[in-house]
């Protein structure tokens, strides 16, 4: 099975049954790596239709009846999809072998009509270009970027039309690798010579000492270094989360949605591996992630608690530190995860009631001078500064400790932790971190 068959079965499942693209990639990368497949090919397809397919589609639509197209059978979408992304953005593939490929897959999976129509679009594309794009800012943006317009809308409200484009293009390149040294096994200064002496060029952040980003990664992760527990895999806006956080050694930490681990073993090699954290989750299978990641980094001051951590108990101020990584919407790690940008306009009223429930509920836990930080992946205002302006209204025993007084000034927005994406070129984060009083 060749990697455009595989990339099409991938699509096919995610597209029609919501399933996470990550996880199918790397069920599916294994069987291809073992059959000899390019999977660099294979990853670029499944993720590139999955993040350009609103494009592709407005493309596709210059080719053929539009309201006949929009009725189209989605696997033949698919083929489409598959055959103009690699025509358009995969410069290692000739155009006449993107074509002639996927017109075979085309007539192995369908049928021979359908790789006839498929032919014939792919080929009058080729022959002229005819797309063109709305004049309405929004609609322009979503279209040639690949965004639902409703989302755009809401960004160009929120941030204006040029740094809504600029977020758009950015979410669209492929990111950089940022890695997180394991302060109880090396430092940053062995860790950059082990990689100078092997030719691979590891850059380090301006954002905070312990954190590395490269365009190398198929070459870094190959490394012996990595299942050795040296380094780990981590976007520097995570990382700075912990770093807010300040855990300190000999401490008793409380991380809730702490799955699948990245924050919770950072505040493990902070701690020197000394204290406790109590890393709470309800999802096993991310917990086991967390345990492969302890065990790898050979951390062993984390308690895992398998449960709804809006659940746990019992309820004490009993914890120095206390973080919640609340679930959100996802906006600022669309570069990373395909999918997600197609979800992420929805259910965000039932995130809000579920952050604003997660917050009041890990408040509980803090001691009497203790901090609480709250973190979410995603530039929303309303998921982020009003959910801890109305926090801090109604719990007048905690005040907010600007960040700015732990993280770098350029980092940071009025005491919060603030990451934008194109502007940092990182992960977009938010954190606020908060102290109790006596």
């Amino acid at each position: 099975m060749n990697f455009r068959e595989e990339a099409y079965n991938t699509i096919l499942k995610v597209l029609k049954n919501n399933e996470f693209s990550d996880a199918l990639l790397q069920q599916r990368a294994k069987k291809l790596k073992h059959d000899g497949e390019d999977i660099r090919l294979f990853y670029n397809s499944v993720k590139g239709v999955i993040k350009m397919k609103q494009k592709l589609d407005h493309i596709l639509s210059h080719y053929t009846d539009p309201k006949k197209y929009a009725a189209t059978d989605l696997k033949i979408k698919i083929m489409l999809y598959l055959g103009l992304y690699q025509i358009i953005y995969l410069d290692t593939i000739p155009e006449h072998a993107a074509v002639n490929e996927t017109v075979e897959l085309s007539k192995k999976l369908l049928s021979e009509p359908v790789a006839d129509f498929v032919n014939a679009v792919l080929r009058e594309y080729l022959r002229e270009d005819r797309t063109v794009y709305p004049e309405d800012p929004a609609l322009r943006i979503a279209f040639e970027h690949s965004y639902p317009p409703e989302l755009i809308q809401t960004w160009i409200q929120l941030w204006g039309e040029e740094s809504t484009e600029y977020m758009a293009m950015y979410f669209n390149e492929n990111p950089a690798l940022h890695i997180r040294v394991n302060s109880t096994a090396t430092n940053p200064e062995k860790l950059l010579n082990y990689f100078s002496r092997r030719e691979i060029e590891i850059i380090p952040s301006p954002a905070s000492k312990m954190m590395f980003y490269t365009h190398q990664s198929a070459e870094v992760l190959d490394e012996v270094a990595f299942s050795e527990g040296y380094f780990s895999v981590q976007d520097t806006s995570a990382a700075m989360v912990v770093e807010l956080l300040d855990p300190q050694p000999d401490q008793s930490v409380l991380d809730l949605f702490a799955a699948p681990g990245g924050k919770c073993t950072y505040i493990s090699e902070r701690m020197g591996n000394s204290g406790e954290i109590v890393a709470v989750d309800k999802i096993p299978k991310k917990m086991k992630l967390l345990k492969q990641a302890a065990d790898r980094l050979q951390l062993t001051n984390i308690i895992q608690v398998t449960t709804d951590a809006l659940k746990y108990g019992p309820v004490a101020p009993a914890y120095h530190r206390v973080l919640v990584d609340a679930p959100c919407s996802g906006w600022g790690v669309f570069s990373r995860k395909a999918d997600l940008r197609w979800q992420a306009h929805n259910d965000i009223p039932e995130l809000i009631k579920l952050q604003e429930k997660a917050l009041e509920h890990a408040a509980n836990f803090v001691a009497p001078e203790g901090f609480l930080v709250y973190s979410t992946c995603t530039m929303n205002p309303h998921e982020n500064e009003e959910q801890i302006a109305r926090f801090l209204a109604k719990n007048p025993k905690f005040k907010l400790v600007s960040a700015d007084t732990i993280i770098p000034k350029e980092y940071t927005e009025n005491g919060f932790l603030k990451t934008i994406p194109f502007k940092h070129h990182m992960d977009g984060a938010f954190a606020a971190k908060m102290q109790k009083t006596k």
